[in-house]
């Protein structure tokens, strides 16, 4: 693996919003497997054996007139990560009590300390659906409940959680870089209660949760509701992030669907992060 080649594009979009949410989509059916959203717009990295110099041709976005994109493209040796992340990922503070940092940051004076190694994964805490969740962690109960991180990223929150007493906790994503990322930050903050699976919902057959954390994406969550409502225990919560506010009617009116009660939102940038109770 150390020696795995990627390409890395580097696209600016204009206007940013919904343009980089929208170009993101279609790279990942295009087959590129990882993104870093930035102040311009977003570095996509794709394996150069899975590349093709037709790669970009069915990216519609490319040609729309709502957008103006430019990109420039790389090839980029994965060795290089420590030192691409080391210039790049700068340690947040999360209300002034969590803070979310690398190994080679200093240790902040906050009540929980998660330390990653973030490689090409989302969940850093950078963005705004990331910090929001981290939030409403913070102000919740998880003293011994079992809950499930959907979509986990870094593991970041699945770490808070243990951090903040859950136990059981599984994290999923479907992404393999997410998943082995995943697996060694909760090495790394000596996590005993947390189980990392690759895949999606159809791991979910026949689980049952207090918590349920989904910071996905708009479709994926409005497709996989019904399977996170049935692992709901009686009484129990989730917090959905990963969309606009403009999204919030069609995600209630799924959650109603799924007998899911509306409790509570967080806003930053017009990204939301939303609580709900069965």
């Amino acid at each position: 693996m150390s020696n795995t080649i990627y390409i890395g594009y580097q696209f600016k979009v204009n206007p940013l919003q919904p343009g980089t949410e929208i170009l993101i989509a279609e790279l990942g059916y295009a087959g590129f497997e990882s993104f870093v959203e930035t102040e311009e717009g977003v570095t996509a990295y794709i394996q150069k054996d899975e590349w093709n110099d037709a790669i970009l041709e069915d990216i519609q976005i490319l040609d729309s007139d709502e957008f103006e994109i430019t990109y420039t493209f790389e090839d980029i040796e994965q060795t290089n990560w420590n030192e691409e992340w080391e210039k790049n990922f700068n340690p947040i503070i999360v209300d002034d009590v969590c803070s979310v940092r690398a190994p080679f940051h200093e240790k902040p004076d906050t009540e929980y300390d998660i330390i990653i190694e973030p490689k090409m994964s989302f969940g850093t805490g950078h963005h705004e659906t990331t910090h929001m969740m981290i939030q409403h962690i913070l102000k919740n109960d998880f003293k011994d409940k079992s809950v499930l991180d959907m979509g986990c990223g870094t593991g970041v929150l699945a770490i808070l959680a243990e951090m903040k007493g859950a136990k059981p906790i599984d994290a999923i994503d479907y992404d393999n870089w997410c998943y082995l990322n995943s697996l060694e930050n909760v090495e790394r903050n000596n996590c005993e209660h947390i189980t990392v699976l690759e895949g999606d919902a159809s791991l979910l057959k026949d689980q049952k949760y207090d918590v349920i954390i989904a910071n996905i994406n708009r479709n994926i969550l409005l497709n996989d509701l019904g399977a996170y409502a049935k692992c709901l225990n009686p009484n129990g919560t989730i917090f959905l992030s990963g969309f606009y506010d403009d999204d919030i009617p069609a995600i209630e009116e799924e959650c109603n669907k799924q007998g899911l009660t509306y409790v509570e939102r967080l806003e930053k940038n017009k990204w939301v992060a939303l609580k709900f109770v069965n």
